[in-house]
């Protein structure tokens, strides 16, 4: 029989775990449309331009400045920048820009170069080291081959939402924009030296994941949460960080988060795109309209353009406010961006939104890639000329 010291302090515990909110379900509180960027660069030897297991290196030598912006992904030939909290796109290019430059210092010190691209166009995946990470041993023994070759990077965007419910309703109304984004990066038309024939290969080996890519409509954050639980109990995942979709929600952070993207090749167009996923997350927060679902497989259709096709493809928006016909992805961009058009203005962002003008033009770092091997046939060279052209 417990004393009443005893039962006091039973009660103080029961009390105390009920505050400890459950890892990974407590939506973070996160200020309105706040910014974080992740991209996934990878890292060069400087005399052959290939893949080269250097990130470990360049982790253990970085400067303590540069160090918590930098992280290990599960090959040792990516390494993962990040910006902190970002409250402008202003912010964002300051951030990335003194990032990055730093760690191309580091780089070179270290005999060594960052490469922004999705997929390295003559890399072999037989030739990678994994990295030592209980969590990433655990994936690849699972995934086998599908992992092996999955020797691609992206460039993932966090936009503050206000709590789990918004985040939830737009999470399944940006399915229908999130094949335009992809369109806009597209940048892995090459694997292992050849021509897959895709403006981003990526996409289709990503989607040979388990729980990637297209996901299904969810009614709210309670109904999310009880998904996710279930699916820990039985074993499927781990924590939220296992659902691979194109867009989700990522409740340590209070945001959403942007996946669909190929990298760009270039630092305008990561600024351009960046922009227009603030913008359009905004736009959809602000609107309060909750959609039906979304039919899947026009979803899955209109990734299949973007991904094979790029901004030559053509879209069908199953929600209708685009358009109602077939269009062009050209025209989908250009109607996209009258749509978020407002929010920019608000947001202060209209001279990043001008980055997509260029893209519209000139092409993505898929089109660029492949013109380069049309005048070199040499994809050593596409290469060396492709990382000049990061920041221009």
């Amino acid at each position: 029989m417990k004393t009443g010291n005893e039962k006091k302090m039973a009660s103080q515990v029961a009390d105390e775990k009920k505050e400890i909110p459950e890892p990974g379900l407590q939506f973070a509180h996160s200020p309105k449309y706040t910014l974080g960027v992740e991209i996934e660069f990878q890292t060069l030897d400087r005399a052959t331009w290939d893949l080269a297991p250097l990130a470990p290196v360049l982790l253990e030598n970085a400067p303590s400045l540069l160090r918590p912006r930098l992280s290990p992904e599960f090959i040792q030939s990516i390494l993962e920048i990040q910006t902190g909290v970002c409250f402008s796109l202003v912010d964002v290019e300051n951030d990335l820009m003194q990032t990055i430059s730093l760690a191309e210092e580091l780089a070179a010190d270290n005999n060594c170069m960052l490469f922004s691209a999705s997929l390295h166009p003559f890399a072999r995946y037989r030739d990678q080291l994994l990295t030592t990470n209980d969590r990433y041993a655990r994936i690849m023994e699972e995934l086998q081959i599908v992992g092996r070759r999955f020797i691609s990077q992206g460039f993932h965007v966090h936009v503050g939402i206000p709590d789990g419910d918004t985040a939830i309703r737009v999470c399944n109304r940006i399915q229908a924009y999130l094949p335009v984004l992809l369109t806009l990066s597209t940048s892995s038309p090459y694997s292992q030296g050849e021509d897959t024939g895709l403006m981003s290969y990526r996409t289709k080996l990503f989607e040979a994941l388990p729980l990637a890519g297209v996901f299904s409509h969810i009614p709210n954050w309670k109904e999310f949460t009880e998904m996710v639980k279930e699916l820990q109990r039985v074993g499927v995942i781990d924590s939220i960080r296992d659902l691979w979709w194109d867009a989700r929600p990522n409740a340590d952070y209070g945001t959403l988060e942007i996946r669909v993207c190929d990298l760009p090749t270039r630092f305008s167009d990561v600024l351009g795109i960046t922009a227009v996923i603030q913008a359009l997350v905004a736009t959809l927060v602000e609107d309060k309209i909750s959609c039906p679902p979304l039919n899947p497989y026009i979803i899955q259709a209109n990734k299949w353009q973007a991904a094979r096709h790029g901004l030559r493809g053509t879209y069908v928006d199953p929600t209708g406010m685009l358009s109602a016909e077939r269009i062009s992805y050209h025209e989908a961009v250009q109607t996209l961006m009258k749509l978020i058009e407002p929010m920019t203005v608000r947001l202060g962002s209209e001279h990043y939104i001008g980055h997509i003008d260029r893209i519209l033009a000139h092409g993505t770092g898929a089109d660029f890639l492949r013109r380069r091997y049309s005048k070199t046939g040499n994809l050593q060279k596409v290469v060396q000329s492709l990382q000049k052209e990061f920041w221009q």
